[in-house]
């Protein structure tokens, strides 16, 4: 496993989340089920740049699903139930229960989501940071 950079330069003020983030990021067991696209949506007239998750969510019904923001964090689960009814010859689809956390930077928000075809899309909206600038007067001292 490969350490973090730390960002303890003294050019680099009041950056520690980030690097708590970072730390909790390299912590993460990396899990491949289910797997996932992040993609960029272009901007339009009327909407900013989106981004979205997709994950393959096959076999999954909408209430099995839960979608909440924890800490700063995106975290998505899913719940399945073993159908106790069914007697199965060969079973190579298992049910089996997950939890996919991403980590969001300040001001992001989650828009909605849409389940359709076994994929769970997430649409996020990354709001564009005003640029501010703020004279500072000098106070003279003698």
């Amino acid at each position: 496993m490969s350490r973090v950079p730390s960002l303890n330069s003294p050019f680099l003020l009041g950056f520690d989340d980030i690097e708590r983030a970072l730390e909790r990021v390299t912590r993460a067991a990396p899990d491949g089920y289910p797997p996932y696209n992040i993609e960029r949506l272009a901007r339009s007239d009327s909407q900013p740049e989106l981004l979205r998750i997709t994950l393959a969510v096959a076999g999954f019904t909408r209430d099995q699903l839960d979608i909440s923001v924890e800490d700063q964090q995106l975290i998505i689960r899913g719940r399945q139930q073993d159908d106790k009814e069914r007697q199965y010859l060969h079973r190579g689809i298992a049910a089996r229960q997950f939890q996919r956390a991403f980590l969001l930077a300040d001001g992001m928000q989650v828009l909605g989501a849409d389940l359709k075809n076994g994929l769970l899309a997430v649409d996020l909206v990354r709001p564009e940071p005003e640029r501010m600038i703020r004279k500072i007067n000098i106070s003279v001292r003698d």
